[in-house]
């Protein structure tokens, strides 16, 4: 036991300090460096992910873990916790073979600055051919990996959210079709028009001022950690004490960068109130995507959109922006932060519509895994899933297909822990408020209450549980959809 665990933790602080220069690596590819000099480097990668490789199979840590996983009950429960994980991870990468793994990694080098570069110009079939590839890998992904429990897409849902398989989603997404869609239709049959007032353009800087006031008023320690810009809004780190977030800015859309940087800073937030003695672990960080997504998703809607947190900070909003917002009330901006309609872009969907866009790629992903859907014909069942679910059809795939980053990652079963995180945060929010009135905290200035809350019963812990644990230590009870689909109800029937 002792052996086992001593090359155990030696093997762990070599693994780790690998996935730290694929985390500087990644950061740098997505905010600065350009794409001809990530693609030259595309070859560098794929040496680092052998080497990752050779570090997680190596037989003398599959020995040690086999040892240590045989007596887990003997260890403390984190590492016991760990254990299990590395364990599992562990047969999953040996089942991989080898070259995959690493032309795999190579073609993720490639693939991002040509997805970016096809965004931006419109031009789905520039991406098309790495996106086939990535589809035909994910595919084989969930053969190679399957056992009798686990099959199919759900080898990829477990990835992001462990213990939650197709089963759950269809149950849970069949509930939000059946109480939100008949108020998601009603409600936006005639949206409220966008004020006169919000039809400006607003200067980058300026965006950028607010977004680092904001930053401070969520509490998030800018000695542990930066902002930066790239094309699509992120939060990355290593452990708590390097914690990054980037945001990008709409000179013609003001509240783009508002909550990319409020949804962005609840992410980071969890990422830096976690426990430091789980630093240099495997546990350093979330528990799962969908625990993140319900941390990011509580700051951006419950907090970010309430008329207490505006009555505090749009001064400072008109006084940036002034005088472009002079005469605009309080009650107007809230409105129209919070104003619902069918419209094309997830990330700037308001809360009421927002997991449709999630449902639509949902299903969409189901029959990419099954090979029922081809990526040839993606653009077009794109837009005829999302004229079936919106009413409105996407003129362009910038507003389709191109629109998220997660797929030139090979992020399958990603998306639907987006709607999951924004149901654990309606349940969240009504536990929170029998401690203490959240909407009332918010007129000290900051949201420390908020975050020593959510500290206390959810960052502590890290990725030292299943999330699932760790919600039912929190408030007592298991996830329920109900006080999301409650919430939005009862806020958008008014």
């Amino acid at each position: 036991m002792q052996q086992a665990l001593q090359f155990y933790l030696e093997q762990r602080k070599k693994i780790l300090a690998q996935q730290y220069a694929g985390f500087l690596i990644s950061w740098d590819h997505e905010t600065q460096a350009t794409e001809q000099s990530v693609i030259a480097n595309a070859d560098q990668m794929g040496v680092l992910s052998a080497y990752s490789y050779e570090l997680m199979t190596d037989a003398r840590f599959e020995s040690a873990v086999e040892t240590l996983y045989a007596h887990k009950a003997e260890l403390e429960p984190v590492l016991a916790h760990e254990i299990e994980v590395t364990y599992k991870n562990i047969q999953e990468t040996k089942k991989i073979p080898a070259d995959e793994y690493v032309a795999y990694s190579q073609l993720m080098s490639e693939a991002y600055p040509i997805y970016v570069r096809a965004k931006r110009d419109n031009d789905f079939q520039l991406f098309r051919p790495y996106l086939e590839k990535i589809v035909d890998y994910v595919r084989k992904q969930t053969v190679w990996l399957a056992t009798d429990k686990v099959q199919g897409y759900d080898v990829l849902l477990d990835m992001y959210e462990p213990n939650y398989n197709q089963a759950k989603y269809d149950a849970f997404f069949n509930l939000l079709r059946e109480k939100l869609v008949p108020v998601v239709k009603k409600v936006t049959e005639n949206p409220a028009p966008i004020p006169a007032w919000a039809n400006q353009t607003w200067a980058k800087s300026k965006q950028v001022e607010f977004c680092e006031y904001l930053r401070d008023v969520l509490c998030f320690d800018k000695s542990r950690g930066i902002m930066a810009e790239s094309a699509h809004p992120f939060t990355t780190g290593f452990g708590t004490d390097d914690v990054r977030i980037t945001n990008f800015y709409h000179e013609d859309i003001l509240i783009s960068s508002i909550f990319s940087v409020i949804h962005e800073t609840g992410h980071a937030l969890y990422e830096q109130q976690g426990d430091k003695a789980l630093n240099g672990t495997f546990c350093s960080g979330g528990a799962s995507l969908g625990m993140h997504e319900s941390q990011s998703r509580f700051y951006e809607n419950l907090i970010g959109r309430s008329l207490e947190f505006w009555q505090v900070h749009f001064a400072k909003l008109q006084q940036i922006f002034a005088p472009q917002l002079d005469g605009v009330t309080v009650e107007e901006f809230v409105a129209y932060v919070n104003r619902a309609e069918r419209s094309f872009v997830r990330t700037e969907a308001d809360e009421l519509t927002y997991p449709l866009h999630v449902m639509l790629r949902y299903e969409i992903e189901k029959l990419l895994i099954t090979d029922e859907l081809q990526v040839k014909d993606l653009p077009q069942v794109w837009k005829e899933k999302f004229t079936e679910y919106f009413g409105i059809t996407p003129p362009t795939d910038v507003l389709g297909v191109l629109q998220d980053m997660h797929w030139a990652g090979g992020s399958f079963g990603y998306f639907p822990t987006y709607a999951l995180g924004s149901a654990i945060a309606s349940q969240l929010y009504y536990h929170m408020n029998k401690d203490f009135d959240v909407a009332q905290s918010l007129a000290s200035g900051n949201t420390k209450q908020v975050n020593d809350w959510l500290a206390s019963h959810i960052h502590k812990y890290g990725g030292s549980m299943y999330p699932d644990q760790i919600l039912r230590l929190a408030i007592g009870e298991d996830f329920d959809a109900k006080y999301y689909v409650d919430y939005l109800v009862n806020k958008y029937s008014k």
